[in-house]
């Protein structure tokens, strides 16, 4: 079609714009009543626009579409959207099929929440939010004491035998070198070897 009268073709509707009526944005030329969202069709402006491609939107839908998806990327302080994005374009993922759990052991809430490591001290399972490692083992918080004084103990604060966490004072007293010179405090006569 002949260019009669000039002007430069829309962007959206590919018709002439005549300089009246003329928006420019990216280099390219659009009618102001063409100059809407891609998606939910608001009119635009200079603060409000984004450009993906040859295609233009609002912040809002832009950012629906081609924004980050997951948990913590939600549109405001503590809100929920229940928007699929269907209406600009985003296709919604399809939910992984069922796969039973193999976890053999007997609690329904550790198979529910996938715990199968056990305390050595109360043979009870030991979840994320309560675990302490030491000396190999998961252990509950309450339960991770010295054997002999009860003291709180720290992963580097412990020492173990057969199995049995200590504090190191206790280890000492009860496994440690015995006899003569052995004692413990200021001076003490220490074995050097």
């Amino acid at each position: 079609m002949p260019n009669f009268g000039g002007g430069n073709k829309c962007g959206v509707c590919e018709k002439i714009v005549y300089f009246a009526e003329e928006v420019q944005c990216d280099g390219k030329y659009f009618h102001k009543s063409c100059f809407r969202c891609m998606a939910c069709k608001k009119n635009l402006d200079s603060t409000t626009l984004t450009v993906h491609g040859n295609e233009i939107y609002c912040k809002s839908c832009y950012g629906k579409k081609y924004g980050p998806k997951g948990y913590g990327y939600g549109q405001g302080a503590g809100t929920l959207q229940m928007d699929s994005g269907a209406r600009v374009g985003i296709k919604p993922e399809q939910p992984l099929p069922h796969c039973p759990t193999t976890n053999v052991n007997e609690s329904k809430f550790a198979q529910k929440f996938g715990s199968s490591e056990k305390c050595p001290r109360c043979e009870k399972a030991v979840y994320a939010a309560e675990k302490i490692i030491g000396a190999g083992k998961a252990w509950h918080k309450a339960c991770f004491r010295c054997a002999k004084c009860g003291k709180s103990l720290e992963s580097t604060t412990l020492a173990d035998k057969d199995g049995e966490i200590y504090c190191k004072a206790c280890y000492g007293k009860n496994f440690g070198p015995k006899g003569f010179g052995f004692g413990q405090g200021a001076g003490a006569l220490m074995n050097t070897q």
